[in-house]
């Protein structure tokens, strides 16, 4: 039996035991769709969870006198992790793509921005490029995964959702905008406000059980930034990287930061759409929920 097999078949175990202890209430069906979600939150956030857990495992147990830097462990274990996802079925290739060219595209950036002293990586390395070491992109990798993830796993579609030309200017602009800032204005106010009108309107429908619920694809975005932030003040206490403001001690990272993240998001976002085409959910999207063995048996086929 395959991993992914495995994984089904502990899914199916779970859903049969607590379904009829879910369905005696409201309360308690509420209580075990919130539980799903929670599940299938911290599933997409697979390769997101296990860099995090690297990061800060090893700054916790590397011995000093290590052979190898920890840094270049790290570069292996992210390519060990990556190739695992795909050998077991846990991640698609055509996902992975996205996540290859998002690795690129941070990298790029990685190395501008350390060349400007926006943050260090203080630690010695042999696998780097011009300073920044080859796992740095994955952790811009895990955003991209993560969002291709949840897609898939919460079956997403919107409504309301604006035409796609605009969706890649404000990704274009927003990624510019990361490195002219350092030599003209900063247009991350106006992007803000772009990213307002354009999405201002559309909602996220996704499923975390039988039934599709909405929210505002603003105030989505807004919770990914947040928990991105929040993952950085781990990254950063780990030493993955410090910046500038660290050097003398570690401090809780400005919440200001949180607005590059949401920009950071918002481009992360418009390459998943390269493989996950934004679907448009039907005018039925609160309707009554489907036959629970089929919506069960498509979210597992989907995992």
């Amino acid at each position: 039996m395959s991993l992914k097999d495995a994984i089904k078949g502990r899914v199916e175990a779970l859903d049969a035991g607590a379904r009829p202890w879910a369905e005696r209430s409201q309360w308690r069906a509420w209580a075990y769709e919130f539980l799903l979600f929670g599940l299938k939150q911290a599933w997409a956030c697979l390769f997101g969870g296990l860099m995090l857990a690297l990061l800060v495992g090893t700054h916790l147990l590397w011995p000093d006198d290590a052979p190898l830097a920890r840094y270049d462990f790290l570069v292996i274990a992210s390519v060990a992790i990556q190739v695992a996802l795909l050998i077991t079925k846990l991640e698609r290739w055509d996902e992975a793509l996205v996540i290859l060219i998002f690795h690129i595209v941070g990298t790029i950036m990685e190395i501008f921005k350390t060349a400007h002293g926006s943050w260090i990586y203080p630690e010695e390395s042999v696998l780097r490029i011009a300073g920044v070491p080859l796992f740095s992109g994955f952790m811009y990798a895990c955003v991209g995964s993560y969002i291709a993830r949840a897609m898939r796993l919460f079956e997403i579609k919107f409504q309301n959702y604006p035409p796609l030309w605009t969706t890649w200017a404000l990704a274009l602009l927003a990624y510019i905008n990361f490195f002219t800032h350092h030599y003209t204005i900063d247009i991350r106010l106006g992007l803000f406000a772009f990213s307002a009108l354009i999405f201002g309107r559309a909602w996220f429908v996704f499923t975390p059980d039988r039934t599709p619920r909405r929210m505002p694809m603003l105030i989505g975005l807004l919770l990914v930034a947040l928990f991105i932030w929040i993952a950085e003040n781990a990254g950063t206490f780990a030493a993955a990287w410090v910046y500038p403001s660290q050097r003398d001690g570690w401090h809780i990272v400005p919440i200001d930061k949180m607005g590059a993240w949401y920009l950071l998001i918002m481009l992360s976002f418009v390459l998943v759409t390269l493989v996950h085409k934004p679907e448009r959910a039907g005018p039925q999207a609160d309707a009554a929920p489907p036959d629970v063995v089929l919506e069960n048996k498509r979210a597992l086929d989907q995992a």
